[in-house]
């Protein structure tokens, strides 16, 4: 799952992902409104962690502009499908204002929830997991699969017809892209975009030594040589069932 936070702060944006990408998510940085938004406009995220006093654009226009179907649009196709991806995105604002008033107008700008600074780090994680729980409730369990193939999203378990799977965390990130996006093709520069951060892409020959490590452990466990096809000059695919 892929995590936006917003903060000016360095020392505590560091902080937060090294966190969170302890936890195997991936994670982008932004230090101002401005910049987050123009994160938000290319790439889709799972739970954006907000301050409220940013410099450029502060946390609650943030907010209230990415709430908006219509405020701050860029007429790229493109831009305009991952923004109707991102309204709905559930936000945690962090700020250092505690008064009732202040969560109101945090909460009526469209955040889903609030933590004042300074708060405990496993407090913060615990609502993280919280609200994408709650976010992904409607459209899946942590318990998904494609035929004999199940993966937890909760406890990272893989199996294949029972058996167990043994992956690393960025193989685990792949395969659940590649469950949860089904026939759909995904490019080797989409699912770059999609488990690595903006800080540490790799090449696309690393995208392909990861496909090659996984069909070769689902082969191990009895899946045929083409679970994961190959669609040449476009991507790669699970296999019909």
């Amino acid at each position: 799952m892929r995590i936006l936070v917003v903060e000016d702060d360095v020392q505590l944006a560091e902080m937060l992902m090294e966190a969170l990408t302890d936890r195997q998510y991936v994670v982008d940085i932004a230090q101002d409104g401005e910049e987050a938004w123009d994160c938000i406009k290319v790439l889709e995220y799972d739970l954006v962690v907000l301050d409220i006093t940013l410099p450029k654009l502060d946390g609650v226009s943030f907010c209230q502009r990415l709430r908006s179907p219509m405020v701050g649009r860029s007429p790229s196709p493109t831009s305009r499908h991952t923004l109707s991806r991102n309204i709905a995105i559930p936000v945690l604002m962090l700020t250092a204002r505690d008064t009732l008033g202040d969560k109101i107008t945090g909460l009526d700008a469209g955040a889903d929830d609030y933590m004042v600074k300074p708060f405990e780090m496993p407090e913060l994680m615990a609502r993280v997991r919280a609200l994408l729980r709650r976010n992904s409730a409607a459209t899946s369990s942590s318990d998904f699969g494609w035929g004999s193939l199940r993966l937890n999203s909760s406890t990272y378990e893989v199996t294949y017809a029972d058996q167990p799977l043994h992956l690393t965390p960025k193989e685990f990130a792949l395969l659940e892209l590649m469950v949860s996006s089904g026939r759909r093709v995904l490019s080797r520069a989409g699912i770059i975009e999609r488990i690595w951060s903006l800080d540490d892409p790799p090449s696309e020959e690393t995208v392909k030594s990861h496909i090659k490590s996984l069909r070769y452990k689902l082969k191990d466990v009895g899946a045929a040589d083409d679970f994961i096809e190959t669609v040449h000059g476009l991507g790669y695919r699970l296999k019909q069932l």
